[in-house]
């Protein structure tokens, strides 16, 4: 991205490309109006910013379209500039037409993320604020978009912030005892500094420890559904999705690969990988299937392990359950037992497993929303209003190294090391923290991040 020309006044088509009821068009810039006025049939430099004003877009003597102008004076707009909204009909050829009107009167093409880029770098928001924008458009779920506007609000920002102040009173008072070194003046209580650095390096560990939830709100959370053949995992898949993804059958082994799809349930995005059969076997390719459904449960974050109550005794199922979890589930996943064809048996004679896990028919839909409430319960968490979550890989990265600097500011304060040092290693954990919200840029991060955006945004 250009950074010479963020004068220059821009335009671009924001929703999406495509024929549409309606398509908006953005200009942002000081030439915004005089360029606007050049094509619209009415006036609006003078117009009071946020108002609305239909008219029509000429081409010369030709009428393009109908259209509403929307007039954002600076610096009460998006970017912080004068900025036009357009909003026109649909048609390709309209959409076309008007921007190379725009072009043609003196307006250049937006880059991708340029209009967000310009309302970072005219102070409307900071870095994380702006990376938060892109999250929140390709949200696809309630808790994706209540994490993407905490963000945006500044829920991060403020953290971030508050975490950097604290550091920075510390550090200004390391900073002057240098300047009376040979006074040999202590301005800085050590111990002061121990107990803010130990609440800043936990603090950090705490938005660290978010990422893993973060992520997977954020992409979906993956859950495996496993079990012995014909235990009912593709007819469950088929009932979550409401549709026919797979292939019910009664011959063992119908599923050889994973099949994967995405649902959102209350509000949470979830990814479920229904898997082969598991089961000892001499047919290679049913294996192949079987290892990768051992693949997608290491990977998942929730398992859900269905067991067809038909096939086995209540005191059998228990041991298997309890060998199950001992040999293939990790501390950091989720397993959820699941007892499948209630149906056809007597739950009189499965009351030892009634604190196991969910009893459920897939076939007939019985107790399903039993099985959706406890799949959202496991992030029941993530929606409190005041909690920073991290899902962003380039925060995340960041503040793994503040936490290694944080580290060598304890092992320094706990050395006894020189003042000098000691405010080094503080002010690379200040450098790491200003790159997140973008108090300290260079013009190489600020391309790659908004090169990722949508053009018009």
């Amino acid at each position: 991205m250009n950074f010479q020309n963020q004068d220059d006044t821009i335009c671009a088509l924001s929703t999406a490309a495509g024929m549409g009821a309606i398509a908006l068009i953005r200009l942002t810039g000081d030439a915004a109006f005089a360029i606007t006025e050049k094509v619209f049939t009415k006036k609006i430099t003078d117009k009071t910013s946020h108002t609305a004003h239909f008219g029509k877009i000429m081409d010369g003597k030709d009428i393009i379209d109908e259209v509403l102008v929307t007039v954002f004076k600076n610096p009460a707009s998006f970017t912080g500039e004068d900025s036009v909204e357009i909003a026109c009909h649909g048609s390709i050829y309209i959409q076309e037409k008007i921007l190379a009107l725009l072009l043609d009167n003196g307006a250049r093409l937006a880059g991708p993320g340029e209009f967000s880029l310009r309302a970072f770098l005219n102070g409307k928001m900071d870095l994380s604020q702006t990376e938060a924008i892109a999250d929140l458009i390709s949200a696809n779920s309630k808790a994706a978009h209540q994490v993407a506007m905490h963000q945006m609000r500044g829920g991060f920002s403020e953290e971030i912030n508050v975490l950097r102040q604290e550091l920075l009173n510390f550090a200004s008072l390391v900073e002057l005892e240098l300047d009376f070194s040979e006074e040999d003046v202590e301005f800085a209580d050590r111990q002061q500094l121990v107990d803010l650095v130990n609440k800043v390096a936990a603090k950090t560990n705490s938005l660290l420890d978010s990422f893993s939830l973060g992520n997977v709100i954020k992409n979906g959370i993956p859950v495996a559904i496993v079990g012995s053949p014909n235990a009912g995992k593709s007819t469950l898949l088929n009932v979550l999705l409401n549709e026919d993804k797979a292939i019910v059958s009664e011959i063992a082994g119908t599923t050889r690969d994973v099949i994967e799809d995405t649902i959102v349930l209350n509000g949470v995005e979830f990814r479920f990988f229904d898997t082969a059969g598991i089961r000892i076997t001499d047919d290679k390719i049913e294996n192949l299937g079987i290892e990768r459904a051992y693949q997608q449960i290491r990977k998942a974050r929730i398992v859900l392990l269905l067991i067809d109550l038909k096939e086995a005794n209540a005191k059998d199922i228990l041991k298997g359950l309890e060998t199950f979890r001992d040999k293939t589930i990790s501390e950091e996943q989720i397993f959820i037992p699941v007892f499948n064809k209630i149906d056809t048996v007597d739950l009189k004679e499965y009351a030892l497993l009634k604190e196991e896990g969910l009893f459920i028919s897939a076939k007939h839909k019985t107790n399903l929303p039993d099985l959706i409430a406890r799949l959202t319960e496991t992030v029941a968490d993530f929606g409190e209003e005041n909690q920073t979550i991290i899902t962003n890989v380039r925060h995340f990265e960041i503040l793994k190294k503040c936490k290694l600097s944080l580290i060598k500011v304890e092992e320094g304060l706990e050395l006894q090391i020189p003042g000098d040092l000691l405010a080094m290693d503080i002010r690379e954990s200040l450098r790491l923290l200003g790159e997140i919200t973008g108090e300290i840029t260079s013009d190489d991060l600020l391309g790659n991040i908004f090169a990722n955006f949508c053009i018009g945004k």
